[in-house]
């Protein structure tokens, strides 16, 4: 059983890495600076981030459903950062999802974790949230097999 769990693990693992083994992060945030900023820290603890502007862009990257995680700002044009997990989730995309906002209530926090997310960073944040966050909701997201984070 333990060997099974192993090779599901390594299979969720692969299938969210880049070809020089990185595992892939979706970045939405419409904001450039931030954007920017968060990609290169994200990329200088090892991650291949794919950085987007708004959600309909992240959707539209062929890569989107073989991501390790998504980092998604809340309040974006077009697509929010909920609409945007709940399409990835349509597609079957099962990975770990943060919301980033500058908005944060106790009720946006609440819906942003019925609808499957494992965190919501306020901005602005503490050097090494995002990425720290990042590693937590993996390793977590490894141990448990793969398993989505909205109770499906």
């Amino acid at each position: 059983m333990q060997n099974l769990l192993s090779e599901r693990n390594d299979m969720t693992y692969r299938n969210t890495v880049s070809d020089s083994g990185q595992p892939k992060i979706l970045l939405a945030e419409d904001d450039p600076a931030v954007r920017r900023s968060l990609q290169l820290v994200l990329q200088a603890r090892g991650y291949d981030v794919r950085a987007h502007a708004s959600g309909k862009t992240l959707l539209d990257d062929p890569f989107c459903t073989s991501a390790a995680c998504l980092v998604a700002d809340y309040r974006l044009d077009e697509l929010d950062g909920f609409e945007i997990l709940s399409r990835l989730r349509s597609r079957d995309w099962n990975g770990p999802a943060i919301l980033i906002t500058a908005y944060s209530t106790p009720d946006l926090q609440e819906r942003a974790t019925s609808l499957g997310f494992g965190a919501v960073i306020e901005k602005p944040f503490r050097e090494g949230a995002v990425g720290d966050t990042i590693d937590r909701l993996l390793h977590a997201h490894c141990q448990s097999g793969g398993a989505r984070h909205d109770g499906q």
